[in-house]
């Protein structure tokens, strides 16, 4: 399930938190928490279809941090986790008719322990981040970015084969920057390392 239900804000540090306690050499690198990418107040969220136990969602905040995209509503101690691996596609939406947005698409296939391989298409589920400011779109997407770059996807099982018999271009779009969506910058993070080109997130 890539929706966790939450009844209490994950724990997280800032950046600068994060810099003074490495700085301080800590017996457990484990033990420093995840860092706060960003933070948006006034933040509608909405799910298609929606989350079965939380049908709708009012007015919250919204927590960028490293190790998971996180969600609390104004009232009440309830609220949303979803895993970076889960997100399979993030992007800013300026659908005309609709109000500005990060829109997300996530596997609700993810965390399984087993899969059945079937002709049917991964269930997938779409959630639209609907800020109060628009002008904090950018923020929004660049600190997913970020985050989803420190989780790529797991490798392949080496079996001896060249990794470019697994990649058929004939099945990738070009983007011309003229959709209505603009491009996640995971998918140039995964182009880079298609192409042996490390991504540098710092």
């Amino acid at each position: 399930m890539a929706v966790v239900l939450l009844s209490t804000i994950p724990v997280f540090c800032t950046p600068e938190e994060h810099r003074n306690l490495v700085t301080s050499t800590p017996q457990n690198l484990a033990d420093i928490p995840p860092v706060l990418r960003h933070k948006q107040d006034d933040v509608r969220v909405v799910f298609d279809p929606p989350v079965s136990t939380h049908p709708e969602w009012t007015v919250g905040t919204l927590y960028v941090i490293d190790s998971h995209l996180a969600f609390m509503q104004n009232q009440g101690d309830e609220g949303f986790q979803i895993q970076y691996p889960a997100v399979t596609l993030h992007a800013i939406s300026r659908t005309e008719g609709e109000a500005p947005a990060v829109y997300c698409q996530l596997d609700d296939t993810f965390g399984e322990a087993a899969r059945m391989e079937t002709d049917d298409d991964d269930p997938m589920t779409e959630l639209r981040i609907i800020p109060n400011d628009a002008t904090a779109l950018n923020n929004i997407f660049e600190a997913l970015s970020l985050c989803a770059s420190l989780h790529p996807d797991a490798a392949l099982p080496d079996d001896g084969d060249d990794d470019e018999a697994f990649i058929d271009t004939n099945n990738f779009d070009v983007f011309d920057g003229t959709e209505e969506e603009e491009l996640s910058a995971v998918g140039r993070v995964r182009s880079d390392f298609i192409n042996n080109n490390r991504y540098q997130p710092y």
